[in-house]
């Protein structure tokens, strides 16, 4: 009886132990020559190295430097956020009350329209692929959003558009000031003429309602 006892003991051992055991071995064991080699990159004709990997740009690709990396983030977030601004115009087009939250609404899916078009050509070249919906805080707000009407909605679609374009256009002005890439440079420049505009108009519509948020528009940071 004690033999046996001790026989279970030992098999219970082992079969807690393989798993380690399996693991030291996967860590010792040799990477085949595929895995050795370094992942290649393709030459965009444009000049920007454009990588064969599947995965997203936040991960650190070779031989980018950290500004590299800033860039893609930052295109990849500017995607991102216009996907947001068009699907929240179309719903303030369709659900607003008023008529400048409608034409509001409609400026934003055709002023975020075109300053994505604009910018893909040059995410292309950097071998980025972009977003193609709307990141999940977005997503969140869409459907807040949705949920109300009337004058409700004009003015919750109001305040969003002040918050977004705050923050978007302090981001705009930040990169414009920290890449070293002169065609995203002049892209970006523009864009933040555009995000400016929109947070004018947004702003302006909220102090007229007075629903104005207490914060004051915050300065661009020092050139």
């Amino acid at each position: 009886m004690e033999l046996k006892r001790m026989r279970t003991l030992a098999l219970t051992s082992a079969v807690l132990l393989c798993p380690v055991a399996l693991l030291a071995q996967l860590d010792q064991e040799p990477l085949s020559p595929a895995q050795q080699q370094p992942m290649q990159q393709q030459q965009h004709p444009s000049g920007h190295p454009a990588t064969q990997t599947a995965h997203n740009d936040s991960n650190a690709t070779p031989g980018l430097t950290g500004q590299e990396m800033k860039d893609k983030i930052f295109l990849r977030k500017t995607t991102e956020g216009g996907l947001a601004q068009v699907a929240l115009g179309k719903l303030a087009a369709d659900k607003g009350t008023s008529d400048d939250v409608k034409a509001m609404g409609s400026k934003m899916v055709a002023d975020h329209t075109q300053l994505a078009t604009e910018m893909k050509p040059i995410a292309d070249s950097m071998g980025i692929r972009l977003p193609r919906d709307m990141n999940k805080e977005d997503k969140t707000k869409y459907e807040q959003l949705a949920s109300l009407s009337g004058d409700e909605f004009d003015k919750a679609y109001i305040l969003a558009m002040v918050q977004d374009h705050r923050k978007d256009w302090r981001e705009f002005h930040e990169e414009l000031m920290a890449t070293n890439d002169p065609s995203l440079k002049a892209e970006i420049e523009k864009g933040e003429a555009v995000i400016r505009d929109h947070m004018k108009m947004a702003v302006k519509m909220a102090k007229d309602r007075n629903i104005m948020p207490m914060r004051p528009t915050p300065p661009p940071p020092p050139q």
